[in-house]
């Protein structure tokens, strides 16, 4: 019995042995396991490390690239500006020296005007005196002066002008070749001087008389009517003239001329310009660069687009056919005609120094002229087709008028 217990009790010693050691196994077993998914999960993280940090040497390479091809198309930009330049400023010496040219051997042997000494205009003048100057203009200042025992106006190039000398080599070249009862009459030049002379418009200008200047009474609806006829002619003789139509680019009340009876004239031509009727966009001639012309006047799409045509020139004639009822300035004119007729006040826009209105004809003729200067060039008329017949109808009203009030004078 002694022996079994110690043998039971040496059996239970080694079987708490072996638990104990079981035990011990299995919190290493746990204690592994543990360390495993740790390694596991730092691995995960590392390789996500590195595959973000890929991400971002990759995405700073590819900026890298953008940023290089950005400063190359920069630089590539940059040169063709540089060649650009170069080329429009070599295009402009060129074109200056060859209307220097031009000029030269206008001046030497043009026989289609006649051709007056510096001395001979000097006297017509008194040496430019300013007691004879009666207008001027970014050419330059006209003078009034006597040649050939006729008055004449001699428009004298200033030397600082910039566009000047082409203007006047222009404005000969147009006026030498064209006569018409409403384009003022070039009598003469002084090509080496650079003075133009012209035949003298004893009333002055359009836009002196609309605001009476010097006192001068107001012009009479019938006169008025007969002028917008004159002018409507005058402008479209310019359009159809040949090979080429021209293109005046500067129509304002200013650029109108009156002589004695009182008959329109258009001046001013040295800004015109020759269009064909077919214009190709690869010929520049017909793309300008910079507008020409007077505020207001220009042709809102030739200021936008640098495109020229012959409907330029009628929006120019609507906003002067408005100031020739209104006697009013230019600036936003169409806007307060506009309205005015809507609210049906369209009489008061009228020139208040003409009391005998005939307010029916005058909205036709209003609303005419806005048509003239609508913002897009194809939504104006057509002035040979459109304009010109209702301004010939208003001239014809005019002169009906006239013979009504003389035949009651008579009686």
């Amino acid at each position: 019995m002694r022996r079994l217990k110690m043998e039971l009790k040496q059996t239970m010693d080694m079987y708490s042995t072996a638990c104990r050691e079981a035990l011990t196994a299995k919190q290493k077993a746990q204690e592994l396991q543990q360390w495993k998914l740790d390694e596991e999960r730092r691995l995960e993280e590392a390789q996500l490390a590195e595959e973000a940090a890929m991400a971002t040497v990759e995405r700073e390479r590819a900026k890298s690239r953008a940023a290089i091809a950005h400063a190359e198309a920069a630089q590539r930009i940059a040169e063709m500006e540089a060649q650009k330049r170069i080329t429009a400023e070599l295009r402009v010496l060129k074109e200056t020296e060859e209307k220097k040219k031009v000029l030269d051997t206008l001046a030497q042997t043009d026989v289609r005007y006649r051709r007056y000494t510096i001395e001979e205009i000097e006297a017509a003048t008194e040496r430019f005196s300013e007691s004879r100057k009666i207008g001027g203009g970014g050419y330059g200042p006209v003078y009034k002066g006597i040649l050939d025992h006729t008055p004449v106006a001699i428009k004298v190039l200033r030397p600082d002008a910039t566009q000047g000398r082409s203007q006047f080599q222009q404005e000969v070249e147009i006026l030498s070749c064209i006569r018409h009862p409403n384009m003022v009459l070039l009598l003469g030049a002084c090509p080496e001087f650079g003075c133009l002379v012209y035949e003298y418009m004893a009333n002055g200008s359009l836009d002196d008389r609309l605001l009476c200047r010097g006192n001068t009474p107001p012009l009479s609806w019938q006169a008025r009517f007969r002028i917008v006829a004159e002018i409507g002619t005058g402008l479209l003789f310019l359009h159809q003239s040949k090979p080429e139509p021209l293109v005046h680019r500067d129509l304002k009340p200013g650029n109108i001329l009156l002589d004695r009876n009182f008959v329109s004239k258009i001046s001013d031509v040295g800004l015109a310009r020759l269009v064909p009727p077919s214009v190709a966009d690869s010929i520049t001639q017909y793309r300008m660069t910079s507008t020409a012309g007077t505020f207001c006047y220009i042709d809102p799409e030739y200021q936008q687009t640098g495109m020229l045509g012959i409907k330029s020139d009628i929006y120019s004639l609507g906003i002067m056919l408005l100031q020739i009822i209104t006697a009013k300035p230019p600036m936003g004119l169409t806007h307060h005609i506009s309205k005015a007729i809507e609210k049906g006040t369209f009489a008061e826009m009228l020139d208040p120094a003409v009391p005998d209105w005939p307010v029916e004809e005058a909205q036709t003729f209003a609303k005419l002229a806005l048509n003239c200067a609508e913002l897009r060039r194809k939504d104006r008329p057509d002035l040979g087709s459109d304009v010109l017949p209702e301004l010939n109808r208003l001239r014809t009203l005019a002169e009906e008028s006239l013979q009504q009030l003389a035949g009651t004078e008579e009686a």
